[in-house]
């Protein structure tokens, strides 16, 4: 498996630090508001890599933060005359509310800014000492000049910010570059005490503190959005790697591309965006899923309502292929020999299985990965239509490829899950005594009475198909 490292800028062969664990970061939101569509690329992406890293055995430990301290929260909070408490409790109960609907695994834990606050106080302390921190007027600042290293994943040249960035001026910084690991104390903001007196954490500091703290000096992924390279991501590495005494802080760097709308990036700051739980109202969160993975996580994303539609379309004739191989499954039988169609059909899935491991074994290719499972319904579709006696053997084989994609992907729930199985086989298997009493009237030629059977199954969602093979049911 090979997965595309920002820190390198080419694809590597995934090999984790610890043979049967994979240790995993992905940035959190800043809670200040909803989360949009951008928000849910981010986090169904790393879902989907989570379920595929479990697939193939590993155990997943994941790290999700939220930033619960930080300017935008503070000033939406004096706006709305709350406690930034208040107002960050609001959105990370709402952001929760939309990963569950979106059938995103939970992480190993959510650390939030505000509980860990020691953790970072001590994080300083170490970076002061090293010689790589030091106090100005307004806070504790992280020199970037000594961190030679500075600039690796994002190729950012310190010569050329200094001359073609717009940095905030600060004459008691040593660099106008240096970044603040620790803001001291204003006036209608939270505060703590501190060695150098009471303040709140910066932005960057809280990630490396808390991604050590729970996944150690050294782990395998760190991911989050394009916009979070720089500063955020370069930053995390320069206090992390002095901290660790210059230990390759994250083997694989990961990043997605941008949900873009009006062709530009969705953002609330730009006022384009459409939020999750909006969205989540009007489609099932199998449509969003399946419409976030019809591109390559790397590549930039259009959102329009016609892309949502034309995924739902897809997912409908997924689904109706599962209802067909359920339908067929019932009535068909184990063969003892095989014909040339049902060769053939056993050997494109198989290449299509194959085909589907080897995309996603390709830094995690969803798009190139559907189309084989696209090819699989297609396939599967036309053998149970062409054969006169489907191999039961095939029909079960493709409904556990499907199975497998589903809980890959997130989608198929209620299949996957097997909800309320025995129901469903007693439903089953009452539908089917229907049908043989209807085929006995129909013998009789008393139609009337066989019509009135499909009619009220009809009414309660159930569908009968006469075909010369016999008659099948399925789910409205």
């Amino acid at each position: 498996m090979k997965i595309y490292n920002t820190l390198t800028k080419k694809k590597e062969e995934f090999n984790s630090i610890d043979e049967h664990e994979v240790k995993m970061y992905v940035c959190g939101p800043t809670v200040y508001d909803y989360a949009h569509l951008g928000h849910g690329r981010t986090y169904v992406v790393f879902d989907t890599i989570r379920r595929y890293l479990e697939h193939k055995n590993y155990i997943v430990k994941l790290v999700i933060n939220f930033t619960d301290i930080d300017d935008k929260i503070i000033k939406r909070a004096n706006e709305e005359n709350i406690p930034p408490t208040e107002l960050a409790d609001k959105f990370i109960k709402s952001f929760l509310e939309d990963m569950e609907k979106l059938n995103i695994k939970p992480a190993y834990v959510y650390p939030r800014v505000s509980e860990h606050i020691k953790d970072i106080i001590r994080f300083i302390e170490v970076l002061i000492k090293k010689g790589y921190a030091y106090v100005a007027d307004d806070g504790i600042y992280f020199d970037v000049r000594k961190f030679k290293d500075y600039g690796k994943l994002s190729n950012i040249n310190l010569d050329e910010i200094r001359t073609g960035y717009r940095i905030e001026t600060n004459l008691t910084k040593r660099n106008p570059e240096d970044f603040a690991l620790w803001k001291f104390a204003k006036p209608n903001e939270p505060k703590w005490d501190s060695p150098w007196g009471e303040g709140r954490p910066a932005w960057h500091i809280e990630c490396s503190a808390m991604g050590i703290k729970y996944l150690g000096e050294q782990f395998d992924i760190h991911g989050g959005g394009n916009d979070l390279i720089f500063p955020h991501h370069e930053n995390e590495i320069a206090q992390s790697e002095v901290y660790t005494d210059k230990k390759p802080w994250v083997k694989y760097w990961i990043h997605t591309g941008f949900v873009m709308m009006d062709k530009e990036k969705m953002s609330k700051s730009l006022g384009n965006f459409v939020e999750l739980k909006d969205l989540l109202d009007k489609y099932d969160f199998e449509v969003i899923r399946l419409f976030l993975l019809q591109r390559h996580y790397r590549s930039p994303l259009d959102y329009s309502e016609e892309g949502l539609l034309d995924a739902k379309i897809s997912l409908e004739k997924l689904y109706n292929t599962l209802k067909n191989i359920d339908a067929i499954c019932r009535n068909s039988h184990v063969k003892h020999k095989l014909n040339e169609i049902d060769i053939k059909t056993y050997e494109t899935i198989k290449n299509a299985w194959i085909n589907f491991y080897n995309a996603m074994d390709d830094d995690f290719n969803t798009p190139e990965a559907l189309k084989y499972v696209f090819e699989v319904s297609s396939v599967i579709n036309k053998y149970m239509n062409e054969s006169n006696n489907p191999n039961k053997s095939l029909l079960i084989m493709t409904n556990e490829f499907f199975k497998m994609i589903g809980e890959i992907f997130g989608i198929f729930h209620n299949i996957i899950n097997n909800k309320n199985n025995e129901d469903k086989n007693m439903e089953g298997h009452l539908i089917d005594i229907l049908i043989n009493i209807r085929a006995k009237l129909k013998e009789e030629k008393n139609y009337k009475l066989a019509d009135e059977i499909r009619s009220e199954l009809k009414n309660i969602g159930i569908q009968l198909e006469d075909s010369p093979k016999g008659t099948i049911w399925k789910k409205l």
